[in-house]
């Protein structure tokens, strides 16, 4: 299982929001180029940016900072966040950054979104946010009117390989990974590599995601607030 940690970007800062609102967030540095080094210095491999004023404005605002952590760390980037058009994640993919996460671009730009993936599939991941059982897009603030299984069958068929999935009713409540979500994903979707995001709160939730082989797991809030150590992390790690 890859472990990857997390840094939310809001305003220059790495923050967590609280199910995905912009109107509760906690911030815990100012600088984001040192909170990416800790994750260096400690031998993960992997981290995930969010830029979270792109994500609701549609446009790259903390782009200087990925570009700095690109330069100055060792570590290999995904990340998501305004991307709106096929040009915007062949810019992010210039930058160096090894995956970029695509959510609304699948929804306001269909075209687009085929384009970026077929040309680029090991890089393109699907974002697939998941508020209330149907998908959300747009910073969260939207949600598609379709069935997981509709949205997913014709990118599978299309060679769809990674789906970075959120449980937006869990992110940042440190309330438990939902097992029992991914497990159904999995099921349903063998074919996929998917990447839980949303809950994580102790050590047991990487045990619980282990041992029915997740593919990865993005970290967050419970390194933040002391619930798991970076040593804890690694010991998962396998990527």
């Amino acid at each position: 299982m890859i472990v990857i940690p997390a840094i939310d970007l809001l305003d220059g800062q790495v923050v967590r929001l609280k199910k995905g609102s912009y109107d509760d967030v906690t911030v815990y540095n100012d600088s984001p180029l040192d909170e990416a080094r800790k994750f260096d210095d400690a031998g993960f491999s992997h981290i995930h940016i969010v830029d979270l004023d792109g994500a609701k404005e549609g446009r790259f605002v903390n782009l200087n900072h990925i570009e700095e952590i690109k330069k100055k760390t060792a570590l290999s980037i995904q990340t998501g966040g305004g991307i709106r058009s096929y040009e915007d994640g062949q810019k992010l993919l210039k930058k160096g950054v090894s995956r970029i996460i695509c959510s609304s671009l699948v929804f306001k730009k269909p075209d687009d979104w085929k384009r970026l993936f077929g040309e680029s599939p090991a890089q393109v991941v699907l974002g697939m946010d998941l508020k209330d059982g149907q998908v959300a897009y747009g910073g969260w603030l939207e949600t598609a009117n379709e069935s997981i299984n509709s949205f997913l069958q014709p990118m599978i068929e299309a060679g769809l390989r990674y789906v970075l999935c959120t449980d937006i009713a869990r992110d940042g409540m440190l309330e438990g990974v939902n097992i029992e979500l991914y497990q159904s994903l999995q099921a349903a979707f063998p074919q996929l590599s998917f990447i839980a995001s949303g809950g994580v709160a102790s050590v047991e939730d990487f045990k619980k995601l282990a041992d029915i082989d997740a593919f990865g797991v993005v970290v967050g809030r419970a390194y933040y607030e002391n619930r798991i150590t970076l040593e804890e992390m690694a010991e998962f790690n396998t990527g």
